[in-house]
């Protein structure tokens, strides 16, 4: 060997010691590049531009199933498909309203999903108002007969998004309630945390036997206002025209991909977000960038070398309506073994907070996770992890959880409105998010410990 080949060698191992070669799922790495990644927003982007709008069980839905696939397919995934599910469909038609005494203004409001009709002419009634679910729940059997029920609330904004989950019982079951009451519709103060002239609409339901009664959000401004006129003592009167479809029998389903890990024993980590939205806009929010954040993730673990668990990627459908997805897909794997499973649907804004729901055994996953989402200014919540609509059937069977939380301080300002849309998203607040997802996905993908019972 020659002099100068021995000092180039030599120089070589010297700097292979130096910097020695990472692993192919190092965490810190990874989340490091992913703070830089543009697949999330190219998806967020492209379904929002190129699909729209996705209400579940339309053709518009479709549409994205079809765009998913095709998207999937393109950025290396394996095992990419559609599988389709039946459910009834609930589609908007014309929506006004009117205060028509004692003082004269026109409402911005939108049909709840589920909203049941009036006549092609509209319907004009007295209103009743009740400040709360719990004063409508009080009013006497048979009291509204004939009258329009007016509800309202006091929802604030959070960062964890809790408050949500007790008002959002108005939106949910104050339609049935004022049904049971004999009124002949409702309107509600919008579940939100706005002050725009945006209505939000949302799903409510009307239990077997309960025919439905028109329903309509009203704009928060609007709600205020018409809480003003009732403090005038004066009798109010109100017109409302609500026209929606509902058919029995429609097709909903589940775009599927995944990342094959290298061990089938050790079992399956099912992660995603919803591909259907409302009708009023584009759903970046909720939840196109979801969607991105955690196939953004799963690529970048899937480019990094194969990993030793299975990574199934889902766009779930029908999320926002109750439909079928969440349970078709657990109806189809409830025998697989799923060793984890996530998901996002909270926004874009930045993860602040991480929870998980795993087993004794499996405790220095969740300190190794809790090590990588530090330099991010991810803490720790001290109670379990509970996951989201799609995966709640998994978490109901034992299937292990973790949540990545994100700030919805302002999550609720858009969340159902026409205000959905893309410029909503912060570029890197979804980088951060996608940052903490492959984090995530690296020390899970790959962790030597046992997430879920062999037997599963």
């Amino acid at each position: 060997m020659t002099k100068p080949i021995a000092r180039a060698l030599a120089a070589l191992l010297a700097t292979a010691i130096a910097t020695p070669a990472l692993s192919q799922h190092d965490a810190a790495a990874l989340r490091d590049a992913a703070l830089n990644d543009d697949i999330a927003w190219d998806i967020t982007e492209g379904l929002t531009t190129e699909v729209g709008p996705r209400q579940a069980g339309t053709e518009a839905e479709a549409r994205a199933r079809d765009w998913g696939k095709a998207r999937l397919e393109s950025l290396g995934f394996r095992n990419v498909r559609i599988e389709t599910c039946e459910m009834p469909v609930w589609t908007r038609g014309e929506e006004s309203g009117s205060i028509i005494a004692p003082f004269p203004a026109r409402l911005a409001l939108t049909a709840l999903g589920n909203s049941g009709a009036t006549p092609a002419k509209g319907i004009e009634a007295e209103v009743a108002y009740f400040p709360t679910l719990a004063d409508l729940e009080a009013a006497p059997a048979g009291s509204l007969t004939g009258k329009i029920a007016f509800v309202g609330h006091a929802m604030k904004r959070t960062q964890d998004g809790s408050s949500y989950g007790y008002f959002g019982r108005l939106r949910r079951n104050g339609p049935a309630v004022a049904a049971g009451k004999g009124a002949v519709g409702i309107v509600i103060r919008s579940i939100g945390t706005d002050y725009h002239r945006n209505p939000h609409t949302g799903g409510t339901v009307f239990p077997a036997g309960t025919k439905p009664i028109p329903a309509a959000a009203l704009a928060i401004p609007d709600a205020e206002n018409l809480e003003r006129i009732f403090k005038r003592g004066k009798p109010v009167r109100m017109t409302l025209l609500l026209t929606p479809v509902r058919a029995e029998k429609g097709q909903s389903g589940n775009v599927v991909a995944e990342v094959p890990g290298s061990d089938p024993g050790a079992g399956i980590i099912t992660i995603g977000g919803h591909l259907d939205s409302w009708d009023l806009a584009t759903g970046a929010i909720d939840d196109a960038s979801g969607l991105g954040i955690t196939t953004a993730a799963a690529k970048r673990i899937m480019d990094a070398g194969q990993p030793r668990r299975t990574i199934r990627v889902v766009w779930f459908g029908a999320e926002e309506v109750g439909g079928c997805g969440g349970p078709d897909y657990f109806a189809r794997r409830k025998d697989e073994r799923h060793a984890l499973t996530a998901e996002s649907d909270f926004g874009a804004d930045r993860v602040w907070r991480f929870a998980v729901k795993l087993p004794d055994a499996a405790k220095p996953v969740a300190d190794r996770l809790a090590i990588a989402l530090a330099p991010l200014g991810i803490g720790r919540n001290s109670e379990p992890a509970g996951g989201g609509a799609d995966i709640a059937p998994l978490v109901r069977a034992g299937v292990p959880v973790i949540d990545l939380e994100q700030d919805g301080t302002r999550y609720f300002d858009v969340h159902h409105t026409p205000d959905d849309t893309l410029d909503k998203v912060d570029l890197e607040q979804l980088r951060q998010n996608v940052a903490a997802w492959t984090a995530m996905l690296a020390i899970t993908a790959n962790a030597p410990e046992e997430l879920a019972p062999v037997n599963r």
